[in-house]
């Protein structure tokens, strides 16, 4: 009997004591949680890593439906730089150094990404419009930490799918005057290196009219505008490869209007009159806007509308102006005399609003210009959205480049 009341008091005093039940429940939990955070600083790395490759398949089906837009690749070549690309955004925000087992797996990785290009002829547009469906997807797979790797598993794989639009559609015909300043001051120096030469004469406010020796040579404000207009007509020609939708023509300005280009078909005519453009004189857009209101509202057969109806069947084409200035009007028909600069602002916004009520869209780009010439910019723009201010020689190519892009409505967007 004795004895039975030992054992049981020992077999008491075994599961009261408490002793050592700390040790066992750190034993029991700690494969949990270290597990658990584990998990949680993988799932970070998981979200980080779809949004960067999501981000890479959105940037890379931008690029492919752009370049097919602008018939720059063809579609085999559009596929490989949008997987080339990919790949490339995905190896820079790695950025680590990698072993040659990782760089091989990384690269396996993005082996398998899938483009696809979907081309159907656009229902409405210019010409021989076309629009393109790129879809992009790929995955990559994101190597888990220790910890995770205590529930048996190594990597996870991440994946993502973009889809982007892309086409050469322009809703209607148009056509087009472009208004440039070749005024004096459009010698003067940008910003921009010349390559193709290491020394030049150089001109610049600070010493006008006289050049300087320059090393390295700088490219003048109007070859920059040479450049900005062949980019603008170029998306223009890509849009109506046949001239049968397009039409163009220029008027230039410095002290006075030069002689007034006619309206053609094409994109021809008017690039080889910019082309030729020298800088000199003063400034007075009045008469250059002038003509160019008057060439787009002719009436009777002569008439833009006649042109177009009997050239395309289109009989309400859109109508531009482009309107650019590196300055502000300080003559009026050919004289500086004092007043003369309010005379031209004044001409020239009256042509402005007569342009705004014959229904004619007006671009205007300032480039590197004063206050008083963006003011009278601003004000002869359709809207704000019509207004570019270029303070370099990169900027101005960019606002002829987006006017090309919404006249020959170039579009490219993502779907999904």
């Amino acid at each position: 009997m004795a004895k039975r009341s030992t054992l049981l008091q020992s077999c008491s005093n075994l599961v009261g004591d408490r002793l050592g039940n700390f040790g066992m429940m750190t034993a029991l939990l700690l494969p949990v949680l270290l597990a658990s955070g584990g998990v949680a600083i993988d799932m970070t790395n998981m979200m980080m890593a779809k949004n960067h490759l999501q981000d890479a398949t959105d940037a890379a089906a931008l690029a492919a439906s752009s370049a097919l837009a602008n018939q720059t690749s063809t579609q085999a070549e559009a596929k490989l730089m949008a997987k080339s690309f990919v790949k490339a955004q995905m190896q820079n925000w790695k950025s680590s150094s990698m072993t040659p087992e990782e760089q091989a797996d990384f690269d396996e990785s993005f082996s398998g990404t899938v483009v696809t290009i979907d081309e159907q002829a656009a229902t409405v547009g210019l010409g021989n419009a076309k629009t393109y469906n790129v879809q992009v997807s790929s995955s990559f797979d994101v190597p888990l930490n220790a910890m995770t790797q205590l529930l048996g598993m190594k990597k996870t794989t991440i994946s993502t799918t973009s889809k982007s639009l892309g086409s050469t559609e322009a809703k209607n015909a148009l056509s087009m005057f472009l208004v440039l300043d070749r005024s004096g001051s459009m010698a003067w120096k940008t910003n921009a290196i010349d390559t193709t030469s290491k020394s030049c004469n150089t001109y610049q406010e600070s010493n006008w009219p006289l050049a300087t020796w320059s090393t390295p040579c700088y490219v003048a404000k109007i070859a920059s505008l040479k450049l900005a207009v062949g980019n603008l007509l170029a998306q223009l020609k890509t849009a109506d490869p046949d001239s049968n939708y397009v039409r163009t023509a220029d008027v230039s300005y410095s002290s006075q209007k030069d002689t007034t280009g006619t309206l053609e078909w094409g994109t021809a005519s008017a690039l080889n009159y910019v082309n030729l453009l020298t800088a000199e004189g003063g400034t007075d857009s009045s008469g250059a806007f002038k003509a160019a209101l008057a060439a787009l509202t002719k009436t009777g057969k002569n008439s833009e509308e006649k042109i177009h109806e009997a050239k395309n069947g289109q009989t309400a084409p859109t109508k531009y102006i482009v309107f650019m200035t590196d300055g502000e009007n300080n003559f009026y028909n050919g004289t500086n005399t004092k007043g003369n600069d309010v005379k031209s602002d004044n001409a020239t916004k009256t042509a402005c609003d007569s342009a705004r009520t014959n229904k004619i869209e007006v671009f205007t780009v300032a480039f590197m210009a004063p206050t008083r010439g963006q003011t009278l910019l601003k004000y002869c723009a359709t809207d704000a959205n019509h207004y570019f201010q270029a303070e370099d020689s990169a900027a101005l190519v960019a606002a002829f480049k987006a006017i090309g892009a919404k006249a020959a409505d170039l579009s490219v967007r993502l779907t999904q």
